[in-house]
């Protein structure tokens, strides 16, 4: 495998992604090297409305006790995204109220899919996304904070136009090379350049496209299907007729290009590693980080 880039920045595991209670995930993941965890904060022990005073002060003295960092929390909410006006105010308060909490945490990034943007920029659904977004980022600038869209639903391009359109940056991007190139069959290495200025959090994934898809039939779109839904996406990635999530390197992302594409941007964040597969997912992200490794400056 060529190997010229060399990278520094630190990386990252979805503690989900172990299979493992909280406490025990973040102990695994510091046992296997991470610098930094990213956290789903949706629902149970970490959704915001049941981290009570005492359970987010638990959590930080353990993080801290691990010297184990919080790179992101994940805030999507599923369904339709932000495509649905009447669903809105209550999604938007509730991903206010975990922007609140990462920034309590200690991060200042929430990654979220906000539903797939339509190509046509005067529709409604557009407007309605357009407004939500406005409204977060402008929420999320006044914590000094990125409410951060997870690539894969729509093109880079498309998504920039739309990021383009908002008053601030506090709206930015989660880049994930594999969900380009499993669902929309996107370049990732073009994408770093078109989203350059967005990028605040990235996720380290690898897979292949096995014949085309509608990023609907992923994604859900309002009217069509049923949003984004998590158990059928790992259905979709488990059953590989459509694309297959695959160990970092067996796929078609480019890593060597990938990362001299992040580094050519500057980008300084993490890389954190995602694996949706529910099968041997500690095997998995050990090999990911060993990987990783392999382009890090000593």
């Amino acid at each position: 495998m060529p190997n010229s880039v060399l990278i520094s920045n630190k990386t990252g595991i979805i503690v989900d992604s172990l299979r493992l209670p909280l406490f025990e995930g973040l102990s695994k993941a510091k046992e296997m090297g991470a610098d930094g965890v990213q956290i789903y904060a949706v629902d149970g022990e970490m959704a915001p409305e049941n981290m009570l005073p005492a359970d987010r002060k638990k959590l930080k003295n353990y993080l801290e006790s691990l010297d184990l960092e919080i790179a992101a929390l994940c805030g999507d909410l599923g369904g339709h995204g932000f495509q649905d006006a009447q669903m809105n105010p209550e999604k938007i308060g509730k991903s206010k109220r975990i922007l609140d909490l990462a920034v309590e945490l200690g991060t200042n990034i929430v990654t979220t899919h906000i539903g797939m943007i339509p190509e046509a920029e005067d529709s409604q659904i557009y407007e309605t996304m357009q407004k939500a977004c406005e409204e977060l980022g402008v929420y999320a600038k006044s914590l000094g904070a990125f409410f951060a869209i997870e690539t894969g639903p729509e093109p880079s391009k498309r998504l920039k136009t739309f990021l383009d359109s908002l008053s601030t940056n506090g709206v930015s991007v989660n880049f994930d090379p594999a969900n380009m190139v499993m669902v929309t069959g996107d370049d990732p290495i073009e994408g770093v350049k078109c989203l350059a200025d967005y990028i605040v959090h990235t996720h380290v994934k690898d897979g292949i496209q096995l014949k085309p898809v509608n990023p609907r039939d992923v994604y859900g779109y309002l009217g069509y299907g049923g949003g984004v839904d998590h158990e059928k996406i790992a259905e979709m990635v488990a059953s590989g007729q459509y694309f297959r999530e695959v160990p970092l390197g067996q796929g078609s992302v480019d890593f060597p290009k990938y990362f001299a594409a992040l580094k050519e941007i500057d980008y300084q964040g993490y890389l954190t590693i995602e694996r949706e597969v529910h099968h041997n997912p500690i095997k998995d992200i050990s090999a990911a980080i060993e990987f990783i490794k392999r382009f890090k400056s000593k």
